[in-house]
């Protein structure tokens, strides 16, 4: 029989539909990163609210624990101390959530004002037990979006986006 001769040929995939189908799959990775991958706008946003959340703990810890509590930051870190009355200030370790933390690769704390007065040298946050709370505001900043955590004196604290509303530097509430 004459068919019988002939080989079957085999045929793959040729180099321009290996290419298309990588072309496509680039394309779907990359579709899926940037729809999971949070803006900046958000990242920044979460981070001012999880600072607002552990500077209002901060606050009621040390009424009622009655120790002073202060909040210290260098731009991109922050920490919490405590006052001990043998030791002086101490860096808190034995609680989670005020433990030291490094904030996300470029969003920093870029301000901090208190009341109508600016901070010289380290950024510096104390919350006493006794009396009433300061009014402060804290700029925390990612390119160019900005984020202010005010509080007022009455101990809210609230995270306005962009410059924040503020009077002459008190929160506006």
């Amino acid at each position: 029989m004459k068919g019988e001769g002939k080989k079957r040929q085999e045929r793959g995939f040729t180099l321009i539909e290996m290419l298309v189908v990588l072309l496509i799959m680039g394309l779907l990775v990359g579709l899926v990163t940037t729809i999971t991958r949070p803006d900046d706008r958000a990242l920044l946003r979460v981070e001012a609210e999880r600072l607002a959340q552990l500077l209002d703990l901060a606050a009621a810890e040390s009424r009622l624990t009655g120790k002073s509590i202060a909040w210290t930051t260098d731009g991109p870190d922050y920490r919490f101390w405590r006052l001990q009355e043998d030791t002086g200030w101490s860096e808190i370790l034995d609680s989670d959530p005020l433990r030291a933390r490094t904030l996300p690769q470029g969003i920093t704390i870029s301000g901090l004002q208190v009341e109508t007065m600016r901070p010289q040298g380290v950024m510096r946050l104390e919350f006493t037990p006794y009396g009433s709370t300061l009014a402060f505001n804290v700029e925390m900043s990612l390119g160019a979006e900005r984020c202010v955590i005010a509080a007022s004196p009455v101990g809210d604290v609230r995270v306005l986006p962009g410059e924040g509303k503020t009077n002459d530097g008190m929160a506006l509430r």
